[in-house]
């Protein structure tokens, strides 16, 4: 079943929502409050992970295992990931993220680890990995997502994921043309807002926008094989 957290952002007031969600599943599972952070990128001074551990230790959860992908690892480093109670999916940069999970040989077994039934939470960048491609993130370098072809990614959700929608007035036409050429919908969050996924249940958090076939859409239009949309 899958467990998923998708933030745009997680230094807004409007998170606290989401925030809660996730405390509301790890008590659920009833495993433990561990949390392990795989970095976008180079973090050489930890201070990201910093920042998000402070974060997560106001709810009483633990960021206790900092995993770097540019580094090799034992199969004991790798076992201790997939032994955490949740794993957490830095924001940064989405392609350069990408192919550092191909690289280390990380994106396959952490797809599975999801797939399984582990708690995978994204923000930003982390976020949109869990789509089936990346190319959303093609606005944010100038790019045109139809372009992307080499952007496939974990393939968790059936939708693309777009963060961060508030930050240029640009973003929702080109996401709108880009809808068009799609078979699956877009999910387009400004910073605050959240997507929750639960099994076969997609819960927006926030106001998040859903659109397809070049137009805005009500929840209620979309059908996603084996999901449903609910509203919080």
């Amino acid at each position: 079943m899958l467990n998923l957290v998708l933030y745009s952002d997680q230094i807004f007031p409007e998170c606290s929502v989401i925030d809660l969600r996730l405390v509301d599943r790890l008590r659920a599972r009833g495993t433990g409050n561990r949390i392990a952070y795989v970095a976008s990128g180079p973090e050489p001074d930890r201070g990201f992970f910093l920042a998000a551990r402070s974060y997560y230790g106001r709810y009483g959860l633990d960021l206790a295992l900092f995993f770097d992908l540019d580094e090799p690892h034992s199969a004991e480093d790798i076992a201790a990931l997939f032994a955490s109670d949740a794993i957490h999916l830095a924001g940064g940069h989405t392609g350069g993220f990408l192919e550092r999970l191909k690289r280390s040989g990380m994106l396959g077994p952490l797809r599975d680890w999801a797939l399984a039934g582990g708690i995978l939470i994204g923000v930003s960048a982390g976020s949109i990995l869990m789509a089936p491609t990346i190319a959303t993130d093609a606005l944010f370098i100038g790019r045109r997502p139809e372009d992307i072809a080499d952007g496939d990614a974990l393939d968790l959700v059936p939708f693309a994921f777009f963060p961060h929608l508030n930050d240029d007035d640009a973003y929702l036409p080109a996401l709108l043309r880009y809808s068009a050429l799609l078979l699956r919908p877009i999910v387009a969050c400004n910073d605050g807002d959240g997507i929750i996924v639960t099994g076969g249940r997609i819960e927006c958090l926030g106001s998040p926008l859903w659109l397809a076939g070049g137009a805005a859409r009500a929840p209620g239009e979309l059908e996603l094989d084996g999901f449903s949309i609910l509203e919080i």
